[in-house]
């Protein structure tokens, strides 16, 4: 492989799975699918990497600010920003689906559960689904099933993922299952927050997970509806079967150790449906 880029690099590295996805798009498109995941990944860890609040909101206003430079052809001086902006000027990429992508983070500040299942599937869709979005169009796919086809993968990619990150997430006290299926099956915060596995706990993944399948499923029901075109962008709903049937096997057990594990030959799966032109 070639040497990869700086925004190439980043995603290798903190987002593997969909770096392998990425490496199915045509080349001479693929810096602008890294500079996409790139963009993503800075934004994501907004949380992770100020002290308050307050300074996440200023970060995350750094990059509305940003965008309005690449938009106006006048990008900041930034390794993620210059790449984004050249993807933005060859692609005519949508402002609003990037805009989506910073706005859904303003949620990770407010450290305070999901309502409902509703709640938490927005919030996975507007997490993810808008990034298919982009990568569409930076493959020249405009809007149709394969759009309709990302909005459903995404949401069941992000939800695996929330369910994966579960307990790194209760190490930090922070509670990403919904309130309300909490209460239903009384899941024990006592139990959750020492990342103990408990029966109730489980009842509650099996909740999200089910519905994350069901929007995969659905997704994967365009597949024939959608062009040939657009097959890359929708290789993470590959990634996301993979993992929401690691978790069925482990009967939603997110401190089995097989779940934090990459899914096994994921790159062989990854090829198997590229070249069957599937997802």
């Amino acid at each position: 492989m070639p040497q990869l880029s700086y925004c190439g690099e980043e995603v290798r590295r903190h987002d593997p799975d969909r770096f392998l996805a990425a490496l199915f798009t045509p080349e001479d498109r693929r810096e602008a699918v890294f500079a996409l995941l790139a963009f993503n990944l800075e934004v994501a860890k907004t949380r992770e990497v100020v002290s308050d609040p307050m300074l996440g909101q200023i970060r995350l206003q750094w990059w509305r600010e940003a965008l309005d430079g690449a938009y106006a052809g006048t990008p900041r001086a930034h390794q993620v920003v210059e790449p984004l902006a050249a993807a933005i000027a060859a692609h005519g990429l949508t402002r609003a689906r990037l805009d989506r992508l910073i706005d859904a983070r303003e949620q990770d500040l407010e450290e305070t559960a999901p309502p409902d299942l509703a709640a938490l599937e927005a919030y996975a869709h507007d997490t993810t689904a808008p990034l298919l979005g982009l990568w569409l169009e930076v493959l020249g796919v405009g809007d149709g099933p394969a759009h309709a086809a990302a909005e459903a993968v995404g949401t069941a990619y992000a939800l695996a993922g929330l369910m994966r990150r579960l307990p790194l997430d209760a190490a930090r006290r922070r509670i990403t299952l919904p309130t309300a299926v909490v209460e239903e099956v009384a899941v024990d915060l006592g139990e959750l927050f020492e990342l103990r596995p408990h029966e109730a706990l489980a009842r509650a993944v099996a909740t999200v997970c089910t519905a994350a399948e069901g929007h995969l499923a659905r997704g994967r029901a365009l597949a024939g509806q959608v062009p040939q075109a657009a097959r890359p962008a929708l290789l993470p709903a590959v990634v996301a079967a993979r993992h929401l049937a690691v978790l069925r096997r482990c009967r939603f057990d997110v401190f089995h150790p097989k779940v934090a594990r990459r899914p096994a030959n994921l790159a062989a799966a990854l090829l198997w449906h590229a070249l069957r032109k599937r997802f």
